[in-house]
């Protein structure tokens, strides 16, 4: 199938929606975070440094290749368009990525936390497990090889002391994922540190998620570590404890026909 990419008026376009959903829901301050899309097998549009997402305008974009060649734009790009590249070249299918700061999800990566929980349906089914990437300084090489492990099985990585990094097959989908990812952040910190408590899901209950992940064509984005459910947990220990009360019972009575054998002995020895 022939792969179907923006044109430049929509990759530019829609950037700048995509800006400034980030910049009202918090997910970036100032002149944070950058965005890209791929508009042909080698190139892409990505967003200019020092602007705010915010206050973006089409005219504003920056046209590379995947080589970081700048091809079009009056603007540099920034420097963290290191980490998208990486994406790109590592991951055929995805055609746009989303690197920005939201609070809850950025305070995993301050802590060191990576977020692999089986707490939510939508979690399990729109990004699997969030791995946490090393730290590195920001606009060095070091970021894109803190990440390169995880962008070909993963859709989101945590950035350990800087924010988040989600892609996927097309802008909003790359987007979706970076509120999924606040979203299910944000459960992560109520469940495990306000209230003390989480259901996780058991490993029947993902498998069938993971089947309807791949329904919607997504194969990759990790499983969640999980446990058997609880009746076929209990079923497992009924069948331990009738193994260990047959191994008991067999102790007995060897040791029985034991004493009898020597009682035996000792009568006809007497």
């Amino acid at each position: 199938m022939k792969q179907k990419y923006y044109s430049d008026f929509e990759a530019k376009k829609l950037i700048c929606d995509i800006g400034k959903r980030i910049y009202n829901k918090n997910f970036v301050a100032a002149n944070d975070g950058n965005i890209s899309v791929r508009v042909g097998p080698n190139t892409i549009w990505t967003t200019p440094t020092g602007v705010s997402k915010g206050f973006m305008t089409p005219d504003m974009m920056v046209k590379m290749d995947l080589s970081g060649k700048v091809l079009a734009g009056r603007s540099k790009p920034s420097s963290e368009v290191k980490m998208h590249l990486k994406v790109y070249n590592e991951n055929e299918e995805t055609n746009a990525v989303v690197h920005a700061h939201p609070p809850v999800a950025t305070s995993f990566a301050i802590a060191g936390i990576s977020l692999e929980k089986p707490i939510s349906p939508e979690a399990v089914v729109l990004l699997g497990k969030v791995p946490l990437a090393p730290y590195a300084t920001p606009g060095t090489q070091e970021v894109p090889d803190s990440i390169a492990p995880f962008c070909k099985d993963y859709h989101a990585v945590l950035l350990a002391n800087h924010g988040a990094l989600t892609w996927g097959r097309d802008l909003i989908e790359a987007y979706y994922r970076m509120e999924s990812l606040e979203h299910y952040a944000m459960m992560h910190m109520y469940t495990t540190n306000i209230m003390n408590k989480s259901n996780e899901l058991d490993c029947n209950q993902i498998a069938d998620l993971v089947e309807i992940r791949h329904k919607m064509g997504i194969k990759t984005g990790g499983v969640p570590a999980c446990e058997l459910p609880k009746q076929e947990e209990a079923t497992g220990m009924q069948e331990t404890n009738q193994d260990l009360d047959k191994q008991q019972a067999l102790e007995a009575i060897i040791s029985r026909v034991t004493e009898k054998v020597l009682e035996n002995l000792s009568k006809k020895g007497g």
